[in-house]
């Protein structure tokens, strides 16, 4: 009897707690699925940043400030960063430090 109580119990207490909100979340908004809050890896390959032109190469296709490509919003191109806007997040992707060139003797 008394594990049938004690299941009962864990089973009850497990269900309250998965229903709790947090107080703090504006009503009608809800938790963001897992793979949402996962951020997507971009392949920043080069940036070409001048007075007159400023292009970024993402995922091998020439890119400038202010296009959109798959839900993706290119917002700003610095000489060694982009920012991009995904799921209304803006999310900051970097360029590759270059390989160390050695010289031998």
């Amino acid at each position: 009897m008394a594990r049938w109580l004690i299941a009962l119990v864990i089973m009850v207490a497990g269900q309250q707690a998965m229903a709790l909100e947090d107080p703090t979340r504006p009503q009608g908004q809800q938790s963001a699925p897992v793979e949402a809050a996962q951020q997507r890896a971009f392949g920043l390959g080069s940036i070409v940043y001048g007075p007159g032109r400023r292009v970024a190469i993402i995922d091998g296709v020439p890119r400038r400030e202010g296009e959109t490509f798959d839900g993706v919003r290119l917002r700003r191109i610095h000489p060694g960063r982009i920012e991009l806007v995904v799921n209304g997040q803006v999310q900051q992707v970097h360029l590759a430090a270059p390989p160390a060139i050695r010289t031998s003797r």
